[in-house]
């Protein structure tokens, strides 16, 4: 007897083949005595090298049956996040020399990570000692944060609950910056050398059989961070794309596109946004810094560009990649060969538009996706537009449609997450991403230190006091139809979007138009047909509309990579998002499963701080630190 399918709640559901990350517990500990927090430290680090480099299978002694390991490319070539002793000593013992890591030891340089005691928990209950850490590899230097706490179980002993490493540099091969910086010219008699100009616009052209070591697909923020890391590893790059202009994937994006994340937490690498700059960027401000950017760490960028053709060569290990170059009308092809490339288009891919839905063809007013909406009319006195979806584009459209004089109707099928802006940065943020915060790179540093099965327990109890702050809005929109849901597991935004990279809206201003009946909800039914006029749902009800905007999300990466590089390719490639079986997110940001290829993508912030990891893994195979198959 076949068992009934059970289906999942909307807030629950994931990529396919991804997995869903366990629930923590937090470890029973006893309340920290007056000792001193350094030394705590240290006496563990001393341990930890210890076992590091001698017997793996005794880290029972230093970490937590309930404990965690997240290593970024300092244990393996690979992103870990590793549960309990055994998993930790069983990768280590893989390594067939012992670990890696040669050494950890006490980060002195940085006043937010010195040790201290501080809460493990986001309620606070449970303290600890937290410390910023310095790792030595055998082939670089990187980064680590630790937290200990004492086991109760083991006579109080200071164990490690979560321990993060995570790669910064390769020996030998480090950034040009600060005292690496170039000097800018050669001083001295040359008769017949380039100034500054002449040597940019030679690089920038490719000239005399220069050829690019990477090509990057796509100079969006992904694009722009990817090819500044790599600068600065002296690896060469080329971003060629579509669009005319640097900036363009925002700029010719909605009318009232701003960025729902505040300033603090978008900044990009090497250059910060200056400190007038608005705490929410509109979009054609941001695309504009682009531009400034890319000129300013003098990056490579052929716009109006096409990838038309595209071979591996496995044997030679590398590409032949033919580009359509179209510069004031007139059209060039030029044909190189790069190791690798990266597909930096997006990390939501191409627009799911759902084109099995009856009639559409018969509509005759506007009919688009969110990514092909300008804005609407001038004037939308007496006009009706539906917007199918719930998200942040749905609301923003909504939104810009009700402010032109247009009735509003938003088509909402499963359930949304709804925060307010500022509940959802004063209650995760606050402290870290803000005004006087830490350095952005000791932000990340603690940001990203928690394993995302910990990081899912944080955000339980975050988003149970968001909701706390946003019950007067959240009934509001209960009581105008709207469905709400908290996340995987009651997990909020953050895991929702990492789970499916979608699914929620950061509220700035329409869901109370929403619950004040003003923008009207359409909830639980699915599009029966479109009419020339009109939309028909499931139940009957027929909705009238003058424009119709489906700000209905977008397809996986792989699906893009499929149109631009063909089947072979992107049959060898693994589904981009969600969580592998370990809790780190699949493909992007590391080996695709296809050589010489990389996805790249995320947030600014996600751009920010996974660009070094990825410029660190192309730079470790150019100089032959690192086979594409190793461990």
């Amino acid at each position: 007897m076949a068992t009934a399918a059970v289906e999942v709640p909307s807030s629950n559901r994931t990529l396919p083949g991804s997995h869903t990350l366990p629930q923590v517990h937090y470890p029973k500990s006893a309340h920290p005595s007056q000792l001193d927090p350094e030394s705590v430290v240290v006496e563990w680090l001393s341990l930890c090298n210890d076992h590091l480099q001698s017997d793996a299978s005794t880290f029972s002694k230093i970490f937590l049956t309930e404990s965690y390991w997240r290593d970024l490319l300092c244990l393996t070539w690979d992103f870990h996040t590793l549960h309990g002793p055994e998993k930790i000593a069983a990768l280590i013992k893989t390594q067939g020399k012992g670990s890696r890591i040669t050494c950890l030891a006490l980060d002195r340089t940085s006043d937010v990570g010195r040790a201290k005691f501080a809460p493990i928990d986001f309620g606070e209950s449970l303290q600890g000692i937290q410390s910023f850490l310095t790792v030595e590899t055998d082939v670089g230097r990187g980064r680590g944060l630790v937290r200990l706490v004492k086991d109760t179980a083991d006579g109080g002993k200071w164990k490690a609950f979560t321990l993060f490493t995570s790669l910064q540099e390769l020996k030998g091969h480090e950034e040009l910056v600060g005292e690496r910086r170039p000097t800018g010219v050669d001083h001295g008699s040359r008769p017949g050398r380039k100034n500054w100009k002449e040597r940019r616009d030679a690089e920038q052209n490719f000239e005399d059989g220069i050829e690019p070591t990477v090509i990057i697909v796509g100079s969006g923020q992904g694009g722009l961070t990817a090819a500044a890391r790599l600068k600065q590893l002296g690896i060469v790059a080329l971003m060629v794309d579509q669009n005319a202009h640097i900036g363009d994937n925002w700029r010719n994006r909605y009318h009232q596109l701003v960025l729902h994340d505040e300033v603090w937490y978008d900044n990009m690498p090497y250059l910060n946004f200056p400190p007038n700059w608005p705490i929410f960027t509109p979009k054609d401000k941001l695309a504009e810094w682009f531009e400034l950017y890319a000129k300013a760490m003098e990056l490579n960028v052929w716009n109006a560009t096409t990838l038309t053709d595209s071979k591996w060569d496995d044997k030679a290990k590398r590409w032949t990649v033919t580009l359509e170059r179209n510069i004031d009308g007139e059209k060039s092809t030029r044909i190189f060969h790069p190791r690798h490339i990266i597909q930096a288009t997006g990390a939501s891919g191409e627009a799911h538009f759902p084109t099995d839905i009856p009639g559409l063809s018969s509509f005759e007013g506007l009919l688009v996706h969110s990514s092909q909406f300008v804005g609407p009319q001038p004037s939308g006195a007496g006009k009706k537009a539906i917007i199918v979806g719930s998200c942040n584009s749905a609301h923003d459209i909504a939104q810009d449609y009700l402010e032109h004089g247009y009735a509003v109707t938003m088509v909402q099928r499963s359930s949304t997450l709804v925060v307010t802006s500022r509940s959802l940065m004063d209650v995760t943020m606050a402290g870290l991403y803000c005004e006087g915060g830490p350095p952005v790179d000791d932000a990340d540093l603690i940001s990203n230190s928690l394993p995302s099965p910990v990081l899912k327990r944080f955000h339980i109890d975050a988003t149970r006091e968001i909701t706390r702050r946003d019950a007067p809005l959240l009934r509001g929109l209960q009581a105008a139809g709207f469905s709400l849901d908290n996340g995987p597991d009651g997990a909020g935004l953050w895991m929702k979007y990492m789970h499916r990279g979608g699914g929620y809206y950061i509220d700035v201003g329409a869901s109370q138009l929403i619950a004040d009946g003003k923008i009207r909800v359409k909830q639980g039914q699915e599009i029966a047909r479109v009419n020339a006029h009109s939309m028909t749902f499931a139940d009957g009800e027929e909705l009238d509309a003058d424009e119709i905007v489906f700000a209905t999300g977008y397809q996986n990466m792989r699906q893009t990579a499929r149109k631009i590089f063909g089947d072979r390719v992107a049959d060898a490639l693994g589904d981009v998002w969600g969580y592998d079986a370990e809790g780190e997110l699949r493909t992007i940001w590391r080996r695709s499963g296809h050589e010489g290829f990389w996805f790249f993508g995320g947030n600014l912030a996600l751009c920010r701080y996974y660009s070094r990891l990825l410029a660190l893994q192309i730079k470790a195979l150019e100089v032959g630190l690192m086979q594409y198959g190793d461990a």
